[in-house]
């Protein structure tokens, strides 16, 4: 085969939003203003929720949605084991105490019987993850915790994702979404955070503009612009830029596509690389739409022919990236030396931590990359 280099992900941006940023530079309103507000209506309409607030990354959203219920000092918020470490800092960002509970390594989401086992009385909330984009079963989880316990949801790999007809983010109490380059959709950075609870959206409104009790936007337009609005509440500075928002626009208008597209070459995937027995595929769900953040296959240790990061490295030196599926927090050295966590705590969260591997899957890769992707792995 001759030499390619494949990116684990690259974004998908061009001209069109380079174009969209002369707007805002043009008109001075660069911090958060109507941009971004068009950029809030329409992700609300494609994911058929009430409300979405951008924010100034996924982490933001979700502090957000914690903090607008509440969430503080003697708390426990459970939340998986293996998931990018954002997902339990934010509960530590509250004074709360992160729970962590197991994984299905199948699935790579949460394991919901684990989630009952670690309910006590000081759990105020759970999280629970949308894995590189496939929908973790939030209906049901909700259906065996106590009614007073909310369910939150990370989206940070699911934009365009659903399940049973629910788009991502309408699932559980609240969303958090990422616009990292990683993600199908980009802002460079940014997240936003969704939700039908108006309450829950009038106060996490006013915590990301600092507790300010109007927007930025709704005094500059209103009849008195050199009056500063009151605080009565401790906020924070979560504002998206303009700027992102009119890039947020662009993309979201090819979200859509970009889903299809991911979905069209994991179907290649899947049906290329399921004879090698020793590399499980990822689920591709009969009753929702899996986002395809990542393609993240399971190496069986038991039946590979190397190790998994020497398979990673062989595949780095054909100029394919791969990564791990993402880390086990427990396995981290902040979560286990403050919580005393070891990696036999919880064997599915350790099992994906060692045992995953994400190849590429993104909107800039051609049909000659994924055949050379096949038959890389297929040599071995």
């Amino acid at each position: 085969m001759e030499k390619r280099s494949i990116a684990i992900s690259l974004p998908s941006t061009g001209e069109e939003e380079w174009l969209a940023t002369k707007g805002p530079l043009e008109s001075g309103w660069l911090t958060q203003g109507p941009e971004v507000a068009k950029f809030e209506q329409t992700f609300a309409q494609m994911h058929n929720v009430n409300h979405a607030l951008a924010t100034t990354s996924c982490t933001t959203a979700m502090h957000l949605m914690l903090a607008a219920i509440g969430i503080g000092p003697g708390d426990e918020v459970i939340v998986p084991a293996f998931t990018w470490v954002a997902t339990a800092n934010v509960v530590v960002y509250c004074g709360a105490t992160p729970v962590l509970a197991d994984v299905d390594p199948v699935t790579n989401n949460i394991d919901l019987n684990d989630v009952v086992s670690k309910v006590t009385d000081k759990t105020k909330a759970v999280i629970a993850v949308h894995l590189f984009g496939l929908c973790a079963d939030i209906p049901k989880l909700q259906s065996m915790l106590p009614k007073h316990i909310p369910v939150f949801e990370d989206c940070a790999c699911a934009a365009g994702a659903s399940l049973r007809g629910v788009p991502a983010g309408g699932l559980g109490l609240a969303g958090a979404f990422s616009f990292h380059p990683r993600k199908s959709v980009t802002t460079g950075e940014g997240g936003m955070l969704t939700t039908n609870d108006s309450a829950l959206a009038e106060t996490a409104d006013m915590l990301r503009n600092h507790g300010a009790s109007i927007s930025e936007e709704v005094r500059h337009k209103g009849a008195h612009p050199y009056l500063l609005p009151d605080f009565n509440v401790l906020g924070f500075n979560y504002r998206m830029t303009d700027l992102q928002g009119a890039v947020g626009n662009v993309q979201l208008a090819k979200l859509d596509k970009f889903v299809a597209e991911r979905q069209q070459w994991a179907d290649y995937y899947r049906s290329e690389l399921s004879d090698i027995s020793w590399l499980r595929m990822p689920l591709d769900p009969e009753d929702g739409q899996h986002a395809w953040q990542s393609f993240v296959t399971f190496v069986d240790p038991q039946e590979a022919p190397m190790k998994r990061n020497d398979i990673m490295s062989k595949l780095q030196e054909l100029g394919i990236s791969t990564r791990p599926g993402t880390h086990a927090v427990h396995m981290l050295g902040y979560y286990s030396e403050r919580f005393g966590y070891k990696p036999q705590d919880l064997p599915g969260a350790q099992s994906c931590n060692d045992q995953t591997m994400a190849i590429p899957l993104h909107n800039r890769m051609i049909e000659q990359d994924y055949e050379y992707v096949v038959n890389a792995l297929k040599s071995f």
